[in-house]
């Protein structure tokens, strides 16, 4: 169903060439050989050096025995050379399985188990691991520069880099370009089948919504993409003119599949060494960075930094929160310490390449605040109740989703997927709402809704009015097993810089949210915390605050 509202100037449905991310990046090459694309600490590449480089590590790929469909594992942090292997594989025609560096070996084991690797492309920090994890059908080790020394095991990316560059293999858009692994919040991660053709639609989708540009196939067979003029408002992108830092982890679809989103855009992409927010806060006024995209605990951080107030973040002209809930309190505060800025929340999952839904860039009316936004081009979001019907606006059912992102399922789960997916449609396990305009709003994950008393208790409203509490910063709600109302809802909080905890600030802060909702919806009991447990992708990890209430 259409939405009323949209973006200015842009079309409701997009044009899907029938290619893959090959053809993304040989496309950003020609259209900004000379413009740099990556930038870390210590090296630089040009788009038509991050091409060559790509085809010289797909040539040494297929020299030592890596075929079309193989998996190659990327374990390593953000960097150059993680760009560079990662379309260094896919060019060879190899599906890759990002995976996060900072893991034990037996994490890593089971991992490199479940997506069959053959290969992984690691760093020297993270080598030992690879080798301790020691999978049998793990045959080929690469380690691309970094801080310290490779195990001998362990063939450099320099060699790799020797071997003659392969540049007449084409990729078939069937193919499955990522196992994304899911953020695992419940237990052992599942690896979905991301397919070539899944990541390019989200491509054209996020850089019509972001940029106002077009992608359109030109007589050589390269895709490029078009800006309209008069869909540009303030916040737009612009195509080969925007600076990023590329802080989300690249093992993480936000990371990994913006990643592709800047290359198509032709934006120069910063990789920080690691995340430090002040440094971050210097780097955005000396990069003079156009846009941000992560997760709230980066945005949460940000603005606790003292740089903030001091250094020059004008050139800041959009700012995405993805990958978990984030607060109104919050994105109201980053409004404000980034004048100049469009300030958004989107929505998507692994199971859907990345990218739902995000708020419009411009708009004929302004994203309400709590909103994730309207879905995205050729996107259809149906809210459903438990019984598969789609309930009214301004009711709440979980959302269901179709479009030209949903993946291929999971690997080797058969059963998992037919469970997920149906008909073409992805049932995301979230709660949500649509307005009479078409926004959506996030209410919470099924398995989180609290029921008290018979009564549905959803977290997401609770903590976002925990987090406007001027004393609170973040918070999380679950529910507490209760004989008499079957669960009562339980907030755990953490406090602002300065404020001291005592029994009469809980009932104050019980007391606020109290007047605010509805009797059944009250928070009954809460508990202050240092800080909520999360994934290393920013979700709390609710399954421990729950652990956390039996022990109490």
């Amino acid at each position: 169903m259409p939405t009323a509202a949209w973006p200015i100037g842009l079309p409701r449905h997009l044009a899907y060439p029938d290619v893959a991310l090959d053809t993304v990046l040989i496309s950003a090459a020609a259209s900004y050989p000379d413009r740099i694309a990556l930038r870390d600490n210590e090296n630089q590449l040009t788009y038509g050096e991050l091409l060559t480089q790509a085809r010289h590590v797909a040539g040494g790929l297929r020299a030592r025995g890596i075929h079309s469909g193989d998996v190659i594992a990327l374990h390593m942090p953000n960097s150059v050379w993680f760009a560079v292997a990662y379309y260094g594989a896919l060019l060879a025609g190899a599906t890759v399985a990002p995976i996060n560096p900072a893991q034990p070996a037996s994490a890593l084991r089971q991992q490199l188990t479940d997506v069959r690797a053959v290969a992984v492309i690691t760093s020297p920090l993270a080598a030992d691991r690879v080798l301790d994890a020691n999978v049998e059908q793990v045959r080929l080790i690469i380690g691309v520069p970094g801080d310290g020394e490779l195990p001998g095991a362990v063939t450099k990316l320099a060699d790799v880099l020797d071997s003659e560059p392969l540049d007449d293999l084409r990729i078939d858009p069937t193919m499955a370009a990522h196992l994304q692994l899911t953020g695992g919040t419940t237990g052992r991660s599942k690896a979905v089948r991301v397919l070539h053709r899944n990541v390019v639609a989200n491509i054209l989708q996020c850089a019509a919504w972001r940029a106002s540009a077009l992608g359109q196939m030109d007589a050589n067979g390269e895709l490029h993409l078009a800006q309209i003029i008069e869909a540009v408002g303030p916040h737009t992108l612009t195509p080969g003119h925007s600076v990023h830092l590329g802080i989300a982890p690249l093992f993480h679809g936000l990371g990994l599949v913006g990643l592709n989103i800047e290359i198509a855009l032709g934006t120069t992409i910063i990789f920080p060494r690691g995340f430090h927010p002040d440094q971050v806060i210097v780097d955005i006024q000396r990069h003079r960075v156009t846009h941000l995209i992560g997760s709230p605990p980066m945005y949460y951080a940000l603005l606790r930094s003292p740089k903030l107030a001091a250094h020059d973040t004008s050139s800041v002209r959009m700012i995405i929160s993805g990958a978990a809930p984030i607060d109104t309190s919050t994105l109201a505060a980053l409004a404000a310490a980034f004048p100049n800025a469009g300030v958004t929340e989107g929505y998507g999952c692994s199971e859907a390449t990345m990218g739902l839904a995000f708020g419009p860039v411009w708009c004929d009316e302004p994203s309400p605040l709590g909103s994730v936004g309207l879905p995205l081009f050729d996107t259809e979001i149906e809210l459903r109740d438990s019984d598969g019907n789609v309930v009214p606006d301004g009711a709440v059912g979980e959302l269901c989703a179709r479009g030209p992102q949903i993946s291929a399922g999971y690997l080797n789960e058969p059963e998992l997927t037919a469970n997920q997916f149906h008909d073409g449609w992805l049932l995301t396990g979230d709660m949500g709402r649509r307005d009479e305009r078409g926004f959506i709003y996030l209410i919470g994950r099924a398995k989180d809704m609290v029921i008290y008393k018979g009564y549905n208790v959803y977290p997401q409203p609770l903590e976002d009015l925990l987090c406007s509490h001027p004393s609170v910063t973040q918070a999380a709600v679950v529910g507490r097993p209760d004989v008499s109302a079957g669960e009562i809802p339980v907030g755990f909080i953490v406090l602002s810089s300065g404020t001291t905890n005592s029994s009469s600030l809980m009932e104050e802060v019980m007391a606020f949210v109290a007047e605010r909702v509805a009797p059944y919806q009250k928070v009954r009991e809460l508990y202050v915390v240092d800080a909520l447990p999360l994934t290393p992708t920013g979700k709390v990890l609710k399954s421990e605050l729950r652990d956390q209430l039996v022990i109490r």
